[in-house]
């Protein structure tokens, strides 16, 4: 895998003053963090693009180790002012660690973390100008919503006037300007990550660091506060870092995904470039759902397609930008579910690869789930929208999809 290419860092910018205090949050169990800086997507995820004063956070080559057990093996990213980005992965694949260097309650084996231009590695969490709001919402029991809210102010002695208008900004932000009087054990569950998150911003933190937020809610509530996060980031302007093992949540929430595993990025990029167009298997077999087939390249079509054998048919892919193969050479090719079609005639000569039969299908209100096992024993996902007709298990089919469609991921295992 490639590393990254180290920017130099930056000469130090003049921080503003920022409200609150988190030296007596951190004695009340609050932890405080930060936001990395903004990556430039490569085949590492690591490529570190060129120095800009628009960049809030930089994070350049972070290792870690906890006993034998290596972490964070030379991640390096950069994140721009106003951007959301998420760090994701499965358990253990050193998001969280990654999170915590940032926000100072962990200190890495090697590397640095710079915040507007700043080296704050050995900074502790209050002076770095990043809060961090987490799962457990931590906010105080005995204190109501505008108390919580007010706290950090009050620490840092801001005058009653502003605080009062600071205050009011943020709950009407988290669209919680009617609960101020509340204790926080009189709100839902998405209400209180709301107060939680306005506790953090009424900071107002260069960056705003959150680890797996709404982990706790139930699928209906997480949808309504993904929506709720990304508007309330938009209308603040606050560098989002997000940590999070849900896919769907990822895509549907960021500006860009770095995709880490085993403590080093797959892939760094925008939502529509991890999902089609993934640079390793790993990372097409990650995001969302897709079949991975190995197969060897016949011929070089042009404009990055290629004709491709399986076992039971030959068809199209797409090379990534960057790569070319020849012919003979063995690779995986990823074809997502939703691309492939199955009809009962031929409909496209070149396009359609094999034959088989569906085995069942699922009606999942909008589209059809279906599983086709084709001649020769493989089997494909594929969904069929329901302006199409529905094929019910036992029906002999056709399979095609288009050839920019599939994506070469990598040589065949």
């Amino acid at each position: 895998m490639t590393t990254l290419t180290q920017t130099k860092p930056k000469k130090r910018i003049r921080l503003r003053p920022q409200l609150g205090g988190r030296d007596a949050e951190q004695k009340k169990g609050q932890e405080v963090a930060s936001t990395p800086a903004k990556p430039e997507a490569d085949h590492s995820g690591q490529g570190l693009g060129p120095a800009d004063e628009d960049v809030v956070l930089r994070v350049e080559h972070l290792s870690k180790s906890f006993g034998d057990v290596r972490v964070l093996d030379d991640v390096s990213f950069e994140l721009r002012r106003g951007e959301f980005f998420t760090l994701l992965g499965s358990s253990g694949c050193g998001k969280t660690t990654t999170l915590r260097i940032i926000s100072g309650l962990e200190a890495p084996d090697s590397g640095a973390v710079y915040v507007n231009g700043e080296d704050v590695t050995a900074l502790p969490p209050n002076k770095r100008e990043l809060n961090t709001v987490f799962q457990s919402y931590a906010l105080f029991p005995s204190m109501n919503v505008y108390q919580n809210v007010a706290y950090g102010l009050k620490i840092r002695h801001v005058a009653k006037g502003q605080i009062e208008r600071e205050v009011k900004r943020a709950l009407e932000l988290v669209r919680l300007s009617d609960y101020g009087d509340r204790k926080p054990s009189e709100l839902s569950g998405g209400q209180r990550q709301r107060a939680a998150i306005a506790r953090a911003i009424v900071l107002k933190p260069n960056v705003l660091l959150l680890d797996e937020p709404l982990g706790a809610l139930d699928l209906k509530l997480r949808k309504q506060m993904q929506l709720e996060l990304k508007r309330m980031q938009r209308e603040i302007g606050i560098t989002f870092v997000y940590v999070t093992h849900d896919q769907e949540e990822a895509l549907s929430m960021s500006d860009r995904i770095g995709v880490l595993r085993n403590g080093r990025f797959e892939q760094v990029g925008t939502p529509e470039e991890v999902y089609q167009a993934p640079q390793t298997e790993y990372v097409a077999d990650f995001i969302g759902d897709t079949n991975l087939l190995e197969a060897k390249v016949v011929a070089d079509e042009g404009a990055g397609l290629y004709r491709v054998r399986f076992p039971h048919g030959e068809a199209g892919a797409r090379a990534l930008e960057g790569t070319s193969f020849s012919p003979g050479d063995s690779v995986v090719v990823s074809v997502r579910p939703e691309h492939i079609r199955y009809t009962q005639q031929v409909v496209d000569e070149k396009n359609t690869a094999f034959q088989g039969e569906v085995r069942s299908s699922q009606f999942l209100g909008s589209y059809y789930k279906a599983v086709i096992e084709l001649d020769g024993g493989k089997r494909l996902h594929a969904n069929n929208s329901l302006v199409e007709q529905n094929l019910n298990a036992g029906t002999r089919v056709w399979v095609s999809w288009p050839g920019h469609d599939a994506v070469i991921v990598g040589g065949a295992r």
